[in-house]
């Protein structure tokens, strides 16, 4: 039976801790139930208790709905089973956000890589991806009231700085995201009909991927994607492209 609630929900995938932790904190805080979705069980509860916390702290009161999803997202059939729990135990969502992902090693250039590594990293950064938008994001359209955000990266670019070769699963896998969120948003009226998907590139930020030297906070690498689930959107506004820093950026 899916949960009756007056506020929004929004779904976030790796939401346990980095950028999509971010994300769905900036969401509770505007008003938002979240459900997040992560690997670990007990990084997602800490995480669900301390957005129960913040919420807490700005509002007074604890008025937020936080649950929690736990699903190894390389293995389909349990993506595909997730799908389902969320079907049955939630509203249609408004706001979809997939941060989750993982790097490939660093000597992953094509001519290296083996198939263990090509399929770990495909089916993390792309095949689930891709479930996760097939099995969610249809009800969202027909409501003709849903976003979906894809953090994705500057790596993934075809053209322009950063795709000189190399990390080829990864980079690969987000030029598929690209391509991904593209083609949807044609296929869905570019925004018409109230349904927009999007791709944004965090940049280089602290988190477990990003190590503790990179120049941005998980807070700025996840502004962009905040921005796009909140943004107000009209006729002629740009939708199925890929952003970084609130600006369209080529890929």
């Amino acid at each position: 039976m899916s949960i009756e609630s007056a506020r929004p929900l929004a779904i976030i995938s790796g939401g346990s801790r980095g950028l999509g932790f971010e994300v769905a904190k900036a969401l509770t805080l505007q008003g938002f139930d979240i459900a997040l979705i992560a690997k670990d069980t007990q990084r997602l509860e800490s995480a669900a208790q301390q957005l129960r916390d913040a919420d807490t702290h700005q509002n007074g009161t604890n008025s937020a709905h936080i649950s929690t999803f736990a699903c190894d997202l390389e293995q389909p059939q349990l993506v595909r089973e997730l799908i389902d729990s969320l079907h049955q135990s939630l509203a249609t969502p408004t706001v979809l956000v997939l941060a989750h992902g993982v790097m490939s090693e660093k000597m992953s250039k094509t001519l290296k890589t083996n198939d263990a590594e090509w399929r770990r990293v495909m089916a993390i950064n792309l095949d689930s991806v891709f479930q996760l938008v097939n099995g969610i994001a249809p009800a969202m359209a027909e409501a003709r009231n849903g976003r979906v955000i894809i953090f994705s990266a500057c790596l993934g670019r075809m053209s322009g700085p950063g795709n000189a070769g190399g990390l080829a699963p990864y980079r690969i896998s987000k030029a598929g995201v690209n391509a991904l969120v593209r083609n949807l948003a044609h296929e869905t009226g570019l925004g018409a009909r109230g349904f927009l998907v999007d791709a944004t590139c965090p940049n280089h930020s602290r988190t477990d991927m990003g190590g503790p030297d990179a120049p941005r906070s998980a807070e700025e690498g996840a502004a962009t994607a905040i921005w796009l689930a909140t943004r107000p959107f009209n006729a002629g506004d740009t939708t199925g492209v890929l952003w970084e820093d609130q600006q369209v950026i080529q890929w």
